[in-house]
C-alpha cells in the first residue's frame, strides 16, 4: 500500500498538514475525553479550559516525534512545549472562542460537548498548523557568514588618513565658515 499513488504525497508541507490534521483528529478524542471526564467534577467550562492544555500537550508531543521529525529538534523539549502552547494561543483563542460561543446560544451544545469542540478544533486548526511550522518545529536555518567591517581599537600614534572625511562633509563646512 505505501507504493500506491493515493499515499504519496509529493510536498513535505501537505505531508505534514495531512500529519497535523491527523495529530489533531487524535487530540480532538483526548480533548473529548478529558471534558467528558472532568465534567462531573469542575463544570463544564473548567473541564473545557483543563481539557485544551492536555489535548495540545499530547498533540505537541505527538507532532514533535512525528509530523514535524525532519524538522529538528533545535529546542530543548520543554522550552518547545511552551512555545508550542504560546505560539498556539491564537489558535487557543479560535478554538475555545468558538466552543465557548457555540455553548452560550444553543443547549445542544452543551448537551453534546463533542459538537462543540469539533467546530473549535477546525476553527483554530490552519493557525496552529502555520504557527507551528513556522514558530515551534521550524528547522534551523542555515547562516551565511557576512562580510562586516573590521573594527580596529583606537591607537594614538597610529596616522588619521587625511582623505578620512567626505566630500559632502567639507563642502557643508566650507559653507557654515565664518570668514
Amino acid at each position: 500500500m505505501k507504493g500506491h499513488p493515493v499515499f504519496k504525497i509529493r510536498s513535505e508541507k501537505l505531508q505534514q498538514f495531512v500529519k497535523f490534521g491527523i495529530v489533531g483528529t487524535l487530540g480532538l478524542g483526548w480533548d473529548t475525553a478529558t471534558v467528558y471526564g472532568l465534567r462531573p467534577f469542575v463544570g463544564l467550562t473548567t473541564a473545557t479550559i483543563a481539557a485544551y492544555f492536555i489535548a495540545a500537550s499530547i498533540n505537541w508531543l505527538i507532532n514533535r516525534l512525528w509530523t514535524f521529525r525532519k524538522a529538528g529538534n533545535q529546542h530543548h523539549f520543554f522550552i518547545q512545549w511552551l512555545r508550542f502552547l504560546a505560539g498556539n494561543a491564537l489558535g487557543f483563542f479560535l478554538n475555545r472562542g468558538c466552543v465557548f460561543m457555540l455553548f452560550h446560544t444553543s443547549p445542544v451544545f452543551k448537551a453534546y460537548p463533542f459538537l462543540a469542540l469539533a467546530a473549535g478544533s477546525v476553527a483554530g486548526m490552519m493557525a496552529n498548523f502555520h504557527i507551528s511550522r513556522k514558530l515551534v518545529f521550524h528547522s534551523q536555518p542555515t547562516v551565511t557568514p557576512r562580510k562586516t567591517a573590521e573594527i580596529l581599537p583606537f591607537h594614538a600614534e597610529r596616522p588619521v588618513p587625511q582623505n578620512a572625511v567626505s566630500s559632502r562633509t567639507a563642502v557643508a563646512n566650507a559653507r557654515n565658515k565664518v570668514g
